[in-house]
């Protein structure tokens, strides 16, 4: 009966006629009494045999299918050089893999009352209302293997501004006089498609350019930057303006570089070609007509 219970509260609920996205635990009761599994249950004791198991139902996540046809190859050429490899050979000592993306949109939000410190028995406190002072973009680039951090503040993306943080790289050493330097970039607007290859390798004789496949920014590295400047640096928001959070992002990133490492990536071209073997196995529910 448990074990019952527990395959109930792992079908979505449309599936049972259920209008609704998810259980409740009194709609689990519901179901299970209408079904005739149990003849009384309270929702404690739901909630006891969920809660004892590894499945957790009432939880969910988003995610993007992979759907590019070249998925594997074009993100397999990136987990190859997170290796040092391109080509099936070691990269050379003055070969580097830069990993790059904008952080868009922004703001400085200036709270209408000061933000108060934790005290005694009291967390933080943020005032919820806030007057806008504008947005604007922060571009990054991170070596992978070197651990070193190059960024800077624009008023937009484009692609100009993105042009300008492949000049400040390429024009500093190691990368200006480097054999070869891979640009692992997604497919943004500011770097898109075959034109960008031509207008970067042609500016940068040097520059490699490699796209990620669509929807694969979780195999960008600068995204782990980027989830470390929101926890640390914007969350919470509060901004007398622009220049506010120029400085205080060219700070952290400065601070950062002082105690950077290459991050432990471990994830290889045999882990993503498994996932992608898994996806294909799995049951896909079946779609309206």
């Amino acid at each position: 009966m448990v074990a019952e219970a527990k395959a109930i509260a792992c079908e979505l609920p449309a599936t049972r006629g259920t209008p609704t996205s998810r259980w409740s635990l009194a709609d689990l009761r519901e179901e299970l009494l209408v079904t005739g599994l149990v003849e009384e249950i309270s929702t404690t004791t739901l909630w006891r045999w969920l809660a004892e198991d590894a499945i957790r139902p009432w939880q969910h996540r988003s995610w993007v299918f992979p759907r590019a046809p070249d998925f594997a190859a074009k993100a397999g050429v990136a987990l190859d050089l997170y290796q040092r490899r391109f080509q099936g050979r070691r990269l050379e000592p003055d070969e580097f893999v830069i990993s790059a993306d904008e952080k868009t949109s922004i703001q400085a939000r200036c709270r209408c009352h000061p933000t108060l410190p934790p005290g005694v028995a009291r967390m933080m406190k943020v005032e919820h209302e806030y007057q806008r002072g504008g947005a604007l973009a922060y571009l990054a680039a991170w070596d992978v293997h070197q651990a070193r951090l190059l960024g800077r503040c624009e008023p937009s993306t484009g692609i100009q501004p993105f042009g300008r943080l492949v000049e400040q790289v390429m024009t500093v050493e190691p990368y200006a006089s480097a054999t070869r330097v891979f640009w692992i970039l997604d497919n943004g607007s500011a770097h898109r498609g075959q034109a960008s290859v031509d207008r970067l390798q042609g500016a940068w004789p040097n520059l490699r350019l490699v796209h990620l496949p669509v929807h694969a920014s979780w195999l960008n590295q600068i995204e782990i930057y980027f989830s470390v400047v929101q926890r640390k640096v914007l969350t919470p928001n509060d901004f007398l303006d622009l220049a506010e959070v120029e400085q205080r992002l060219l700070g952290f990133q400065r601070r950062y570089q002082q105690a950077a490492v290459p991050f432990d990536w471990r994830f290889t071209r045999a882990d993503l070609e498994q996932l992608l073997r898994r996806l294909d196995d799995h049951q896909q529910f079946p779609t309206a007509a």
